[in-house]
């Protein structure tokens, strides 16, 4: 079924070739809990950049794993690249997919600041 974002101005817009999630995270550390992230993860090859690369810049910090990237337009980060176990992954920002029902979905709490 699949689905899509954007980040504010729509200048980063993506999509996502997995069925809707009914789960997600959030995470009390240091840069989740400043941003509000609602987060899902899928394996890189179910996303897709379909505009925007041009308007993205990186951000990284603690050990550098994750390449948090964002609009440099209106400053949201819609996703970040990642590694698992299970290879390249994208952890997606649901705040920014808009035909997700943030109160319907299973949320697990991470504690990420005990990282």
């Amino acid at each position: 079924m699949g689905y899509q974002g954007s980040c504010h101005c729509g200048a980063v817009t993506f999509t996502v070739d997995a069925d809707p999630p009914t789960e997600a995270m959030t995470c009390n550390c240091s840069h989740c809990s400043r941003k509000g992230f609602v987060l899902t993860f899928v394996p890189a090859d179910q996303f897709t950049l379909k505009s925007g690369a041009d308007q993205l810049t990186d951000y990284l910090f603690y050990k550098h794993t994750i390449t948090h990237q964002f609009c440099k337009t209106c400053g949201t980060e819609a996703f970040a690249l990642g590694k698992s176990p299970q290879g390249d992954m994208r952890a997606i920002n649901l705040r920014c997919v808009p035909s997700i029902d943030l109160d319907g979905l299973t949320i697990q709490e991470i504690d990420g600041a005990r990282f």
